[in-house]
C-alpha cells in the first residue's frame, strides 16, 4: 500500500512541475509576443526585456535589430542610452553624499554654486531632487536647441542660458518636470564629491554593483553592443512612416537629467540593489531609503506622487516605483512593484511611436493578472457649479488653460487639445480621471484655484476673473 501511495504522489507531482512548465512557457511566449509587436509593424527597430520576480528570471532577451543598416540582431547585453532613468542614479548619488556628511539636502544650492542667480529665491538642494525649484527647464527653451544642443561647449554655457529665465513659480509651489534641476544636481554633485560627475556614478554605483554594461553615454567613444538610435520619420506625401536614424546629440548636455547608458541586466541589478526587498538595499541605509522614496509635500501641504527621480504611486490598481526616459533615438521604462518583488525594464532603440510603459504595462497585467477594477466612484453631494470658470498657469513648456463646464454628466474639464476629460468624485474637492488628480481649492465660499496633478507634474492654476 505504501509503495502505492508513494507511486501516485510522484505521479502528481511530475504532473503538477509538468503543468508549472507549461504555464511558464504560454507566459514567456507571450512576453515575447508583446515585445515584438511593434517591431513586427515597423514602429521600432529593437527592443531589450527584462522580467524579473524576486530570484526568478522570467525572461531577459533582446527582439529586433540593433543595427537596421547591417541587420544586426539586438544581442545579449544590448547597450541602450536610458534618457531620464538616469535621473534615479543622480538622486541616489546625492543621497550617499547626504549620508557621506557632504552636503544636506537643506542646503543652499549657492552653497556649492555660489554665482547662480537665484533671483531673491532661497532654493534648497531637495527642491532640485523633486522638480519644485521653479527654475526654468532648459529643453523647454527653444534656443538651447538652435545654439547649443549640437555642440560641445562648456557646461557653464548651458547654466548661463537657463538661469536667467525668470522662474516658472516661487520655490516649493508647484511641480513642472525640469531637466535644469538635474543638470545642477550633477555640478553639486561634482562640488561635493571632488569627482566629475560621470567618474562618481562609474566608481560609487557601477562598478560596486558590479554594472558592467552601464557607463556615461558618448557620442565619439566604440561601445561594444551598443544599440543604435532610430526615430521614425512623417511620412512623405502618398507614403506610410519609415525608420531613420535618430538626430545627433552631443552628451554634454542631458549630463546628470540623461546621457547615462545601460543595458536591460543591469537596470534589474540597480532595482535589486536600490530597494532591496523594500526596506532599502546595498546603495542606501535603511533611513536614507526610506526618505528617499517618500515624496515631500509642496508649500501648501499637498503630497506629491513623486520623489527623487521616481514616480511612487498607485497606478492601474498596484503601487509602483517606476520612471520612464526618452532621448533621441531610445525611450526607456524601468518600474519595480513593491508588493509584488517584480522588475520589468524595457529598452527600445527608437523614439517615437513604441511605447515602452505600454509594453511594461502589458507584461505587469500578464505576470500579475489584471489589475482589480477601482472601486464605483462616489457621489459628490455638493453644488458643482462653482467648480465652473476658466483656470490658468504655468505647466511644463507653456501656460496652462483649462475651462470647467458643469452638465447633466458632471464635471467636464477642457484642455487645449482633445475632447473634453470627464473627472469621477474622489474625496473632498478632488476628482480623478486615470492617474490625473483635479483638487479644486477653496477661499470661504469662492473656489480660486485648480491644481492638477498628473504624477509626474503638479500644476497650480489660478482662477481667472
Amino acid at each position: 500500500m505504501r509503495v502505492i501511495l508513494v507511486g501516485w504522489i510522484s505521479m502528481q507531482m511530475v504532473s503538477s512541475l509538468a503543468a508549472q512548465e507549461r504555464d511558464r512557457a504560454r507566459l514567456v511566449t507571450a512576453i515575447d509576443s508583446i515585445a515584438q509587436a511593434p517591431i513586427t509593424a515597423g514602429r521600432a527597430a529593437g527592443m531589450s526585456v527584462a522580467v524579473v520576480r524576486g530570484a526568478d528570471t522570467i525572461r531577459l532577451r533582446g527582439y529586433g535589430y540593433a543595427d537596421l543598416e547591417l541587420d544586426v540582431p539586438t544581442p545579449d547585453g544590448a547597450v541602450y542610452e536610458i534618457g531620464s532613468v538616469t535621473k534615479q542614479f543622480t538622486s541616489a548619488a546625492v543621497y550617499q553624499l547626504v549620508e557621506q556628511g557632504k552636503l544636506s539636502l537643506d542646503d543652499d544650492i549657492t552653497k556649492f554654486l555660489p554665482d547662480y542667480p537665484t533671483q531673491g529665491h532661497r532654493i534648497p538642494i531637495r527642491l532640485l531632487l523633486n522638480h519644485t525649484s521653479g527654475i526654468k527647464g532648459y529643453t523647454e527653451i527653444p534656443s538651447f536647441w538652435t545654439t547649443l544642443a549640437m555642440r560641445a561647449l562648456p557646461r557653464d554655457s548651458l547654466v548661463a542660458l537657463f538661469a536667467r529665465e525668470p522662474f516658472d513659480f516661487a520655490p516649493g509651489e508647484a511641480m513642472i518636470y525640469n531637466n535644469s534641476a538635474y543638470f545642477l544636481l550633477g555640478l553639486i554633485i561634482e562640488k561635493a564629491s571632488g569627482q566629475p560627475y560621470e567618474g562618481y556614478v562609474e566608481e560609487q554605483l557601477f562598478r560596486p554593483l558590479g554594472m558592467n554594461g552601464s557607463r556615461y553615454c558618448s557620442d565619439k567613444e566604440i561601445v561594444k553592443r551598443r544599440a543604435k538610435g532610430y526615430e521614425l520619420a512623417p511620412p512623405a506625401p502618398g507614403g506610410t512612416p519609415a525608420l531613420r536614424r535618430a538626430a545627433y546629440l552631443v552628451h554634454v548636455w542631458p549630463y546628470a537629467a540623461g546621457s547615462l547608458c545601460s543595458t536591460a541586466r543591469d537596470l534589474v541589478i540597480w532595482t535589486r540593489a536600490l530597494h532591496g526587498a523594500g526596506q532599502g538595499g546595498r546603495v542606501l541605509s535603511r533611513d536614507a531609503y526610506q526618505r528617499y522614496v517618500t515624496p515631500d509635500t509642496l508649500n501648501n501641504g499637498r503630497r506629491l506622487r513623486y520623489t527623487n527621480g521616481l514616480i511612487v504611486a498607485e497606478l492601474g490598481g498596484r503601487r509602483v516605483i517606476a520612471h520612464g526616459g526618452g532621448i533621441y533615438g531610445y525611450v526607456s521604462d524601468l518600474r519595480w512593484y513593491p508588493e509584488q518583488d517584480l522588475t520589468i525594464a524595457v529598452l527600445i532603440n527608437t523614439a517615437g511611436p513604441a511605447s515602452p510603459g505600454q509594453v511594461a504595462d502589458a507584461i505587469a497585467d500578464l505576470v500579475l493578472g489584471k489589475a482589480p477594477e477601482p472601486p464605483r466612484p462616489a457621489t459628490f453631494a455638493g453644488d458643482l457649479q462653482p467648480f465652473a470658470g476658466t483656470y490658468q498657469g504655468a505647466a511644463r513648456g507653456r501656460e496652462l488653460s483649462v475651462t470647467v463646464s458643469v452638465d447633466s454628466s458632471g464635471l467636464a474639464l477642457q484642455f487645449p487639445q482633445g475632447q473634453p476629460r470627464r473627472p469621477a468624485f474622489l474625496e473632498g474637492q478632488t476628482f480623478a480621471s486615470g492617474a490625473t488628480r483635479y483638487h479644486f481649492v477653496r477661499m470661504g465660499n469662492e473656489v480660486t484655484a485648480l491644481h492638477v496633478d498628473e504624477v509626474g507634474g503638479y500644476y497650480v492654476l489660478k482662477r481667472k476673473e
